[in-house]
């Protein structure tokens, strides 16, 4: 498998969802179409590596849609940092899950209680520089929670298919599994709009190639939004605030726990 092949296969495809996002004559492909721009900076730790921390770049390309039969998201970071340790210098990482509405497929509503959807979902990771390439088979519970624009809960199992040391790349992993939360809630505080958005997930412990334990970790990356457009009486396309990155083991190194807020600037499209 040549994984930067992959990756550029998938770059394309994000290219073709957002221009199709776009595009007035098959907008109408998709219930509903969002796509950002997201700008951060902060110290973040580099694992393995001591405990350093180094200011971070991180550029990030985000789309999201629902269609026919379900919903899309997809993401694509671009990391760099002001270190030359080969850590973040220059690399790009992308996620992607499709989310099959069982209700939508079934053109009946399927839940209970305040569960109200259960999809399938189908879900890849992907690392240029360090040759990772991860699948998440599972399931999805939406939530009928008050004051959300959407509450999902995932739950995937968590298959390793990189190349692992003999590409060059970092070290394959026994796989695992995967637990996700993730969010939008808006709100006002008088004329002002701001939301909180984000995820926050588990990824079980597993071993490497080389016979390393890979410990189990936390990542929550909440969004604390304030809506700038809305000084300028403009639809919402400006977002500022921070994101706040509490990352337990990071990467799997149980030296490293990362509690950092960054600086961020979101522009919608």
């Amino acid at each position: 498998m040549d994984v930067m092949n992959l990756f550029r296969s998938f770059v394309v495809f994000f290219i073709f969802i957002i221009a199709t996002s776009l595009t007035p004559t098959t907008a109408g492909a998709f219930d509903w179409s969002t796509t950002e721009l997201h700008y951060q900076f902060g110290n973040l730790d580099a694992p393995f590596r001591g405990g350093r921390d180094s200011e971070t770049h991180i550029l990030t390309f985000q789309h999201a849609s629902g269609w026919k039969y379900g919903d899309n998201y997809i993401f694509i970071d671009f990391l760099n940092d002001a270190d030359d340790d080969d850590f973040n210098d220059g690399e790009f990482y992308g996620e992607v899950y499709f989310n099959f509405s069982l209700s939508k497929i079934l053109n009946s509503k399927i839940g209970i209680g305040p569960i109200k959807d259960i999809g399938i979902l189908a879900g890849i990771n992907m690392g240029a520089d360090s040759e990772v390439v991860k699948y998440l088979p599972g399931i999805r519970a939406s939530w009928d929670v008050k004051g959300f624009t959407f509450l999902n809960t995932d739950f995937a199992f968590y298959i390793d298919d990189s190349n692992g040391l003999a590409s060059g790349g970092v070290p394959k992993e026994d796989n695992s599994f995967y637990f996700d939360i993730n969010w939008a809630y808006p709100f006002k505080i008088k004329s002002h709009s701001f939301s909180i958005v984000g995820h926050a997930e588990y990824i079980g412990e597993r071993t490497d190639e080389t016979g390393a334990r890979v410990e189990d970790w936390i990542l929550a990356q909440p969004q604390f939004r304030y809506h700038v457009s809305n000084l300028f009486n403009y639809p919402e396309k400006v977002f500022i605030g921070i994101e706040w990155q509490y990352w337990m083991n990071k990467l799997g190194d149980e030296d490293t726990d990362e509690n950092v807020a960054q600086f961020l600037l979101v522009w919608r499209f």
